[in-house]
């Protein structure tokens, strides 16, 4: 999209995000509509992944799981909007961080610490609700998107509340500089990455390409790894649930804490698996074999 399309669209996204969440979610249900049935936007994708993942559900209950998960993303899509314009008190009413006191634990120890999680539930609430705690400054991994002005809006939708944010590409040089500070470095790692320096693991049924950064980089510094999941209770409402996934990265080999994160995070998925990133195109790589 050029700059004028940027531009054309930024109000839109701001009366969007000014909108009371009542209508916030009725404008999700029609944007349901028009995703699903008059679009189809990645329908068949959707439904393609979901039956390799739950290959003992019948038609019907992938069609049935499919629609609940587009219906889902229409609410991530806008609460995400919404980010542009909510405030501390509002990301605290909605995001539960109860079940989260590892961070405390580690924060009064004066340890910093790895965060993984995927694209489960609202990660960017999650990041958001983070912000408003009193403990570790979070920093988050991004890669950067190609279109410049949406990449700057991003970015200032996550850094708002007070996060930072770190490049992919220089992650490993941005942590060392900020070595001396009480940190935690956020990874959304379950990207599909490019399969020749992947991880490979099972995942979901199939064989799987994690991205092997966040393990090498936890084991070359030591920090304990930290795995968050946001499971979503009633619509627009989430707990952060947070547990030590890794205590010690130093004591096992990079592929050990990729398979334990890949165990986790289907963990939740299996129970929550409509608020997981469907839409993704999650095994568009295959593994060679003479690897």
């Amino acid at each position: 999209m050029s700059k004028i399309g940027y531009y054309l669209v930024l109000p839109i996204l701001y009366l969007v995000a000014l909108l009371p969440f009542r209508l916030l979610y009725l404008l999700s249900d029609l944007l349901f509509l028009l995703l699903y049935y008059a679009i189809g936007y990645r329908r068949d994708l959707v439904h393609s992944q979901l039956t390799k993942s739950f290959p003992g559900k019948s038609k019907p209950e992938v069609d049935k799981l499919s629609r609940r998960f587009f219906r889902y993303l229409c609410d991530l899509a806008l609460e995400t909007v919404k980010t542009l314009t909510i405030r501390p008190q509002g990301i605290k009413r909605r995001v539960e961080f109860d079940r989260a006191g590892v961070f405390r634990k580690y924060f009064e120890a004066q340890q910093s610490v790895i965060v993984v999680m995927g694209h489960f539930g609202n990660w960017e609430w999650a990041g958001a609700r983070f912000a408003v705690a009193d403990i570790h400054d979070l920093s988050i991994i991004f890669r950067p998107l190609k279109n410049p002005s949406f990449n700057n809006l991003l970015q200032y939708m996550r850094k708002r509340l007070g996060n930072g944010l770190y490049p992919m590409k220089t992650a490993m040089r941005s942590m060392l500089e900020n070595r001396e500070n009480l940190d935690a470095t956020a990874f959304i790692a379950d990207q599909s990455p490019v399969p020749q320096h992947a991880h490979w693991v099972t995942f979901m049924d199939q064989e799987t390409a994690f991205f092997p950064g966040m393990s090498k980089i936890a084991k070359h510094l030591a920090y304990p790894i930290v795995y968050v999941g946001t499971v979503r209770g009633r619509r627009g409402h989430y707990e952060v649930i947070a547990e030590t996934l890794v205590e010690d990265p130093a004591s096992h080999t990079p592929e050990e804490i990729t398979q334990v994160f890949a165990q986790r995070l289907e963990d939740d998925i299996r129970k929550q698996p409509e608020i997981w990133l469907w839409s993704h195109r999650r095994w568009k790589h295959k593994r060679n074999k003479q690897e």
